[in-house]
């Protein structure tokens, strides 16, 4: 039984290092250069100072991610399930409280700076690699650009068609990629063993002492080789916190240190900070198939990044934070496989667009790390509030809590301001784009739902008034399913046939679909049935799904089928009725004048309800409502 266990860890840890690190581990392509730019002109490259810097970084490294987030924030799963916006549903989950407002905001900004950042992540990633090639073959230097170009153009492309057999080699081929830049950081050290002076907390004390704002400033930099730990906690519900904590501290842990060490330790013997210096911790001969190794691993690292903005994505539509968006699944076994063709759209212009516009890593590296420290505080935050709302911990934990979190945070958002104006503005104008578009749709979303209710009426009148025969329905052979988003309300597609048409099928379900706070909802437990007395053929069906799920309306009415005698009826010819808002924005002060125009133009470009809830296209009917926001 432990063997077994033990041997299920190992593989989901291999899967790990193939999804959940790829960032922080491409990391090294670019870190400790970015650092040494960035106070190259004030800080001379001397054993003291490489040293220092090398234990700031290290020690930032073990208190952010082996501390944080793998001893703290991944003790907080909702479920099993992990991320920003599992902390947010942890707290919906107590109901409403005074405060939940706020702290939903701080998930929201949290949420939006992960998109910001996810647009600069692939593209540093890629174009340090590249930069390595330039490296082990100077005649490719002034290809790197449109190289770097065909490589990203080429991986947004084959999104559509899904990782699919080729996502299994991720972990081997990361793994790899881990134990190359380990060795080649052991083959340094064993050159210059004093580098290892690093790993001490008091090398990194004494050089923050002796020179506080340097410390201060290339922390702003050493948050570079952070990128990606908030996938840790994010990633928790694919593989587990046993196997990530594994992978983590077996595998990739050791292999940054090594790499780190190994980099200043090159430096400490009077190699260049410039370029690529993990290609440069080999010898010629083996910097091209590194170079080509390190490309791989970064469209690994960068295939991680987009499967997470479509997961995200997938998480805030079925939460109500976005609209609904057309969203494919890539794989017949594998529900988290999807693909929105809307995000990779815009992911891939924001991505060759900042490539074409930095030209460089090194200058990239100003951009990068600003909505990072961002998405890290807003973790820090939403746990620190579960930690007591939900968990209902002592407030001396909360104070010890507080000071491992906050100090951190502080210090890395502090170092990280002045990077605003080198091109940190970007991600950040990128998160209030999206911020602004989720509080605009949550906001106008439920002016038009209330003013739904108003037109539809309650359910229960509707169906004593109909008992009543008041008005006169004529009942035609067949079955209808219509949607409505609430068990308390008649949907507007049901009140419209009715109202309108005086006729409805002998057969009638009201279906309804929730999204839980949860991330899953086992089938079995997703149905809730109510005949609603049976007496004129209708009733009613609540089906709650998780922010994960796949949600699949004419599956699950078959599936029920033999469970309630009300739903034995050609499932396979009932038609579905929706109801479509037709939005028109009027004078009335409920929402500025530019978010309703906003609120619209989301709303016509939203995908149908038909393919939200995989309605088959032949059997269904959408009725246009006119709303006034």
């Amino acid at each position: 039984m432990v063997t077994k266990r033990r041997s299920g860890i190992t593989a989901l840890s291999l899967g790990a290092l193939g999804v959940v690190f790829g960032d922080i581990g491409t990391s090294p392509l670019y870190a400790l250069q970015a650092i040494f730019g960035l106070e190259g002109d004030r800080l001379p490259v001397t054993p003291a100072n490489i040293l220092g810097l090398l234990s700031l970084l290290i020690w930032t490294i073990t208190l952010v991610v082996s501390v944080k987030y793998i001893g703290l924030i991944m003790s907080a799963g909702n479920k099993g399930e992990g991320g920003i916006l599992a902390l947010v549903a942890l707290l919906k989950s107590r109901g409403r409280w005074k405060g939940l407002a706020i702290w939903t905001l701080v998930g929201i900004v949290g949420v939006s700076l992960f998109f910001g950042d996810s647009a600069i992540t692939p593209a540093i990633s890629v174009l340090s690699a590249a930069e390595g090639l330039g490296v082990a073959l100077p005649t490719l230097h002034s290809y790197i650009l449109p190289l770097t170009i065909v490589l990203l153009t080429g991986l947004f492309l084959l999104q559509r068609y899904g990782s699919g057999r080729i996502g299994q080699l991720f972990g081997p081929v990361m793994l790899l990629w881990f134990v190359t830049i380990a060795a080649g950081g052991l083959h340094q050290i064993m050159q210059q063993p004093g580098v290892l002076k690093a790993l001490s907390p008091v090398v990194a004390l004494q050089f923050a002492g002796a020179h506080p704002l340097l410390s201060l400033l290339a922390l702003g930099a050493i948050v570079l080789a952070i990128t990606g730990a908030e996938a840790l906690y994010a990633d928790m519900g694919h593989f587990g916190r046993p196997a990530i904590s594994a992978a983590w501290f077996a595998v990739v842990f050791p292999a940054l240190a090594l790499c780190y060490l190994g980099q200043g330790a090159l430096m400490l013997g009077g190699g260049s900070h410039q370029g690529n210096l993990v290609v440069q911790l080999f010898p010629v001969a083996w910097q091209l198939p590194v170079a080509l190794l390190a490309i791989v691993a970064t469209l690994i690292a960068s295939q991680s990044v987009i499967a997470g903005a479509f997961s995200l994505t997938r998480q805030a539509v079925h939460l109500g934070l976005l609209p609904k968006l057309f969203i494919k699944h890539t794989s017949a076994k594998e529900v988290g496989q999807i693909y929105i063709p809307a995000v990779n759209g815009l992911l891939f212009i924001s991505v060759v667009l900042l490539v074409l516009g930095f030209g460089s890593s090194e200058q990239l590296a100003g951009a990068y790390g600003v909505a990072v420290c961002g998405t890290l505080a807003a973790d820090s935050l939403l746990f620190l509030v579960v930690l007591r709302r939900v968990f209902q911990k002592s407030w001396a934990i909360m104070a010890a809590a507080i000071l491992v979190l906050i100090p951190m945070d502080i210090l890395l958002i502090t170092a990280n301001v002045d990077k605003i104006w080198h091109g940190g503005i970007i991600p950040l104008a990128l998160g209030a784009v999206m911020c602004v578009l989720i509080t605009t749709w949550q906001r106008g979303d439920a002016i038009v739902a209330r003013e739904r209710r108003s037109i539809a009426g309650k359910l229960g009148d509707f169906i004593v008034a109909l008992h009543m025969g008041h008005p006169t329905i004529k009942r035609l052979p067949g079955a209808a399913v219509f949607l409505g988003s609430s068990h308390d309300y008649t949907p507007l597609a049901l009140h419209a046939t009715a109202m309108k048409l005086h006729e409805l099928p002998e057969h009638v379900v009201i279906v309804t679909v929730k999204t839980a706070e949860a991330a899953h909802i086992p089938p079995k437990e997703r149905a809730s049935f109510n005949d609603l007395s049976f007496l004129d053929g209708i009733c009613h069906l609540t089906l709650t799904y998780g922010f994960h799920d796949h949600v699949d309306v004419p599956a699950a009415l078959t599936a029920l089928r033999g469970q309630y005698p009300e739903l034995r009826f050609a499932t396979n010819k009932a038609t579905y009725i929706i109801s479509r808002s037709r939005v028109v924005a009027t004078r009335r002060r409920n929402l500025a004048a530019w978010r309703k125009r906003l609120y619209i133009t989301m709303s016509h470009n939203a995908a149908s309800a038909s393919d939200y809830y995989h309605l088959p296209v032949a059997r269904t009917q959408e009725l246009d409502t006119l709303i006034r926001l």
